[in-house]
């Protein structure tokens, strides 16, 4: 696959109005549909080729299914025939005067996985595309062709679309000037403050590919465009179907035994015997600091106070129907 061009600098998922005109690989078209419908015209030509069905690892499949499948020229559910095209229209001649150089990377990278956008599928070995800007930013100039032969669920795409976004920049600890060039905010060898320029805001194409269909799927809508209003209606549509068919399971009765409430969450705790008058403890109701959120390393037994730590404690035991469980 290969990711889209961002509708607009700074939006990595902007809405794609029917109506709106759209340009691809050099072609203008009236609007995506229509994008589209041509391009899965060159595809289903293509796979009437026995030769591009012949390369290894072609996938098995009817043609409709692979269509169907496919938003070329952006992502086909086979071999990617439009690869050549997208090289050749963002790709830039290699010119032997052109000087390029580059010190090794060499900073610790540390990204935690909280993101939104890291968040919204598991994978295995999925990286942060905040720690892959960091690279993509040193190495390359706006406008470069990125290639990742093993792009997962394809976070390398959506780091090079961010490398045009200021904000996302600025969270690494970069700054951007007002002509677009990013530095780093380090310090000199008699420890003044400087500002040292490491790279250029801009967006960088990305080519995705992956043995993994799963994996290239996920890339895809990770890093494609959509319409995010239709996207919500129907998001709203099915939730609302599922309240009216499922809704009955995540209600319980209140105290009162009348009226019902929605469960948000269920907490289950370990139950433990109190060494000094062997009674139960609720772990999670008198080790739990409800303020803080912490649990404490030592906690009273509700009954005769003695002081005790989840490691002292005899942890208690329900047997049901023959089975063993907490």
């Amino acid at each position: 696959m290969i990711t889209k061009q961002p509708k607009q600098q700074g939006s990595l998922l902007g809405d794609q109005a029917s109506s709106v005109p759209v340009e691809c690989l050099g072609l203008r078209f009236d609007n995506d549909a229509a994008r589209r419908t041509h391009f899965l015209g060159l595809l289903r030509e293509k796979l009437k080729d026995a030769e591009f069905r012949a390369i290894p690892g072609f996938p098995i499949g009817t043609d409709e299914d692979i269509l169907r499948l496919s938003d070329p020229p952006f992502y086909t559910a086979c071999p990617n025939p439009f690869l050549e095209d997208f090289v050749r229209y963002y790709g830039k001649q290699y010119d032997s005067s052109e000087r390029y150089s580059r010190e090794p990377f060499a900073a610790d990278v540390s990204e935690g996985k909280t993101d939104p956008l890291y968040m919204a599928h598991s994978y295995h070995t999925k990286v942060p595309h905040k720690a892959i800007m960091r690279y993509i930013l040193h190495y390359t100039e706006p406008g470069d062709i990125v290639l990742d032969g093993f792009c997962g669920t394809g976070m390398t795409g959506v780091a090079a679309q961010l490398c045009g976004n200021r904000a996302e920049i600025a969270a690494l600890g970069y700054r951007v000037g007002d002509d677009g060039v990013i530095c780093h905010d380090t310090q000199d060898v008699a420890g003044k403050s400087i500002l040292l320029p490491i790279s250029r805001i801009g967006y960088r194409h990305a080519i995705l590919n992956d043995l993994s269909p799963a994996a290239t799927f996920i890339a895809s809508n990770y890093n494609t465009r959509f319409d995010a209003t239709s996207f919500q209606n129907h998001a709203r549509r099915i939730l609302d179907e599922l309240e009216a068919e499922l809704g009955w399971m995540y209600k319980t009765l209140h105290t009162d035994g009348k009226s019902t409430g929605r469960i948000n969450y269920t907490v289950w705790s370990d139950v433990f015997s109190c060494s000094e008058c062997l009674k139960e403890i609720v772990f999670v109701h008198e080790a739990l600091d409800e303020k803080t959120g912490s649990i404490r390393e030592t906690f009273p037994c509700p009954h005769c106070g003695v002081t005790s730590s989840k490691d002292a404690l005899k942890l208690l035991y329900e047997s049901s129907l023959g089975a063993c469980r907490r």
